[in-house]
């Protein structure tokens, strides 16, 4: 659309010649609602925004000046009524033609801004989402003298400006009507205004009513008074249930003066990821901001959802979401202290509720604990962890055990639990996310503590070895058998250990498996690749198949005379071993346990016994 200028504010234009908006405004409206804006519901708190500012405005020349906004809905449209500062002609022509300037521009009211909601230009015309035409009746409160000014804009980019009669507006404010556009009237509908006015509006400090149905609902629950502590629980449970649709494990009052900040934080009854990111409530000056702010508090609190109102974080363009600066980082460490000092209060006076908001939420304590260290000494006696003497916290674990062994993996944690717990060893799983760091840094909260990773090697010296003379009349079996998995990157030792049960025992070490990895790599590759694995080539140990002497199965296999039968006899015993460890199986692998499996059947089926 070709852009004209408007004329200027001095002059007093016909109310018969039309003006342009600078805009293309079809573009504009195209640009907000497809976008800018997450969804056309936005105008009712432009309107809102409108009104209040307006409000603010003429409260600070007149402090007993009214501050009403009434909204009337018919579902073809929509008016709303505001006893805020009002416009003149000469305003409307400025403020209202252009985009980019607001009514916060205007003499007066520059200085007041930090009380004002919003901070873009866009006003009115976002209301072209949802109407066809935007009709506006203003009385400036600063101008007394000045008779009531109409505009009306069209979605064709066009619109009038006239002055009216004393009788069209008898005191100072604005009255904006709003006719929908063709498919946009249940916008417009008078419950959805009205659901629409309360969600956005509810904790805005004038008296807003849609028809006679209040929208305010002052002060806001965390900071209104209750009879009891438990009474209080109840009440924000309720308000939480209605906002976010669950019952809260527990509550959180958060509070950062500085910043202007006052609200609650609710604990999520069940445990969720810590990858899905958490989303907030955020009100500006008692005006929803958004519902899905994400960057409000620290990666670690996903465990809670947070309803607050603010007066200084400052909004995106849409401002339907939080503007990433200084500021909302340092209230998101303030937040997160806040939470950190709940965290430790419960520790230190309510142990029971701790124990059942860990038994949900101990992730993210983890995740806190692993970056502070006054927060892992302050858990040590409540955070649990999986050890072969069953779920225990650290401090009780390192009491029973000289030397805090642990694992990197769950599957090496799987491959010696057994064993070690039956040899005396204590393990802790640190598989798990933030475990294996969290024991790591234990010497470092609880001095004297002694931390060691398990491996192989340190599981193979704590079992029993076995007589020289027996071993030596084991050779030959113990010769076929390394020489049956020597292919597989398998050593085979002979041990004794308990559980009797247990016939043999895969034994490796990420490092193996690395080197494993990397051999059955260089045999699939081509000439160049196979050069540079083989330059790869580490000297870690290789993985081990440790047989139990004491099982009376593995006894009766060293006896056997067959070589073919010993050579089965151990691909099962391997097999077997790693689907105890629960390992995943390569091609490899599984090719074993398929040849193992068949040749046992085929020596059952042909009558052999292995003598």
């Amino acid at each position: 659309m070709d852009s004209q200028t408007p004329q200027s504010s001095q002059a007093s234009p016909s109310p018969h010649q039309p003006h342009m908006f600078q805009v293309d405004l079809r573009g504009l409206v195209d640009l907000l609602s497809h976008h800018l804006y997450s969804s056309p519901k936005v105008y009712l708190r432009e309107l809102l925004q409108n009104a209040v500012d307006a409000i603010t405005a003429r409260r600070r020349a007149e402090p007993d000046a009214p501050a009403r906004v009434r909204l009337y809905a018919d579902g073809g449209g929509l008016r709303v009524e505001d006893s805020g500062i009002g416009l003149t002609e000469a305003d409307v022509h400025e403020l209202l033609a252009t985009i980019g300037r607001s009514s916060k521009r205007a003499e007066g009211l520059q200085e007041a801004r930090s009380d004002f909601l919003g901070q873009f230009g866009i006003g009115l015309l976002a209301c072209f989402v949802v109407a066809e035409r935007i009709r506006v009746v203003s009385r400036s409160a600063r101008t007394p003298g000045a008779p009531p000014v109409e505009w009306t804009a069209c979605d064709d980019g066009s619109y009038t400006v006239r002055t009216l009669p004393d009788a069209a507006r008898p005191g100072p404010g604005t009255t904006v009507h709003l006719t929908a556009r063709p498919g946009a009237a249940e916008w417009l509908a008078p419950e959805r205004v009205l659901t629409l006015a309360r969600d956005f509006g509810a904790l805005l400090p004038y008296d807003v009513r849609v028809g006679e149905e209040p929208v305010t609902d002052l002060p806001a629950p965390w900071d209104r008074p209750y009879p009891s502590p438990s009474s209080r629980r109840a009440a924000l449970a309720r308000h939480c249930h209605r906002l976010f649709g669950f019952a809260p494990l527990d509550s959180i009052d958060l509070e950062v003066p500085l910043a202007g900040i006052r609200g609650v934080a609710y604990v999520l009854p069940a445990a969720v990821s810590p990858a899905q990111r958490a989303t907030h409530r955020v009100h500006l000056k008692g005006m929803l901001l958004t519902e899905r702010a994400e960057q409000l508090l620290p990666d670690w609190a996903f465990f809670v959802r947070c309803v607050l109102d603010t007066d200084s974080l400052r909004p995106t363009a849409s401002r339907e979401a939080l503007y990433e600066d200084e500021t909302l980082a340092a209230v998101r460490e303030a937040l997160g202290e806040r939470i950190r000092s709940w965290l430790t209060g419960l520790a230190a006076g309510e142990p029971e509720r701790l124990t059942a908001f860990l038994a949900v939420h101990h992730l993210g304590v983890k995740s806190l604990a692993r970056h502070d260290r006054d927060m892992l000494r302050t858990m040590l006696p409540w955070l649990p962890f999986e050890t072969t003497d069953g779920q225990l916290s650290l401090e009780e674990f390192a009491q029973r055990h000289p030397v805090v062994h642990f694992t990197r993996t769950v599957e090496e944690y799987r491959q010696v639990a057994p064993i070690a717990s039956a040899q005396g060893v204590g393990v802790v799983n640190g598989g798990y996310t933030y475990d294996g760091d969290l024991v790591a840094a234990l010497p470092s909260v609880r001095p004297g503590t002694v931390v060691a990773e398990l491996d192989a090697d340190t599981v193979t010296a704590h079992l029993d070895p076995v007589d020289a003379g027996e071993e030596l009349a084991l050779s030959g079996f113990l010769a076929a058998a390394r020489a049956k998995l020597d292919p597989l990157g398998c050593d085979v030792v002979l041990r004794a250990f308990h559980p009797l049960s247990v016939p043999a025992l895969h034994l490796d070490d990420r490092a193996a498996r690395h080197e494993q990895a990397r051999a059955a790599a260089e045999e699939r590759a081509d000439d160049l690749w196979a050069g540079i694995l083989g330059s790869l080539r580490g000297s870690a140990p290789r993985a081990r198949l440790v047989l139990n002497h004491l099982n009376p199965l593995v006894r009766r296999i060293g006896s056997l005379r067959d070589p073919e039968l010993v050579g089965t006899a151990t691909e099962s015993l391997y097999g077997q071993a790693l689907l105890m460890a629960r390992r995943p199986l390569g091609p490899a692998d599984s090719a074993l346990l398929n040849r193992a499996f068949i040749g046992l059947l085929e020596w059952a089926t042909h009558g052999e016994n292995g003598d």
